[in-house]
């Protein structure tokens, strides 16, 4: 998929030294948090609303205080993932775009991408959402492909979720199937099984070997 599709252009980059007033009229006509800038065709950075806002001065300028601008950007040549995560990774709605040399071609919108994420089979697809952890240093996606194939799933996707101390939570779409079996495999290869499901035979046999030694101790 070629995100150089997505690219737009109908916000136009500030110059470097530009005033409050041309700040001002930006933010109030968009709801992006950040606006390009640029001197000539060279891209400087980003100026966030939130500095925007704490703006007291009113012969602010760019020029004077190219400090506050944040240098992130995308190229033309990154996947539409790449691109979401510099959406998170930069907490911004809007991403520049530079192509091989560093020329501003103009900017993504993060709902588009959002939107190509929505109709990824991870989303898209009917299926089980299961979220396992592990220690950070014994887990590996090999692995875990192995688990879900080795018991006839289809593994839609998966992703690091969480990361505390020393260990980590991947959440994974698998198509529908006997969840019980792949419940029971996790568990052999020292998963922990982090969300809970209706139907976990593992964890009822347990409770039923729990309640009869309670009852056996009782007697």
């Amino acid at each position: 998929m070629q995100t150089t599709n997505y690219i737009l252009s109908d916000v136009k980059p500030l110059a470097l030294n530009s005033s409050l007033k041309q700040l001002e009229e930006v933010f109030r006509k968009t709801t992006y948090s950040h606006v390009p800038v640029l001197d000539d065709k060279i891209y400087f950075g980003a100026f966030s609303r939130s500095e925007f806002e704490l703006i007291k001065d009113p012969d602010f300028n760019l020029q004077n205080h190219r400090g506050l601008l944040e240098p992130f950007y995308a190229t033309d040549t990154m996947n539409w993932f790449e691109v979401l995560q510099y959406f998170a990774t930069y907490n911004t709605n809007i991403m520049p775009i530079l192509n091989g040399e560093k020329e501003y071609l103009g900017y993504f919108e993060l709902d588009d991408f959002l939107n190509l994420f929505k109709c990824t089979p991870f989303l898209h697809e009917e299926g089980v959402i299961l979220v396992v952890a592990k220690n950070a240093t014994d887990y590996s996606f090999s692995e875990i492909s192995q688990i879900v194939e080795s018991n006839n799933a289809t593994l839609f996707g998966a992703f690091v979720s969480k990361v505390e101390d020393d260990s980590v939570q991947i959440t994974l779409k698998l198509s529908l199937h006997d969840i019980n079996n792949t419940l029971h495999s996790f568990r052999r290869y020292n998963y922990e099984i982090v969300n809970e499901f209706e139907k976990d035979k593992y964890i009822d046999e347990l409770n039923q070997r729990s309640e009869y030694l309670q009852r056996y101790l009782n007697i």
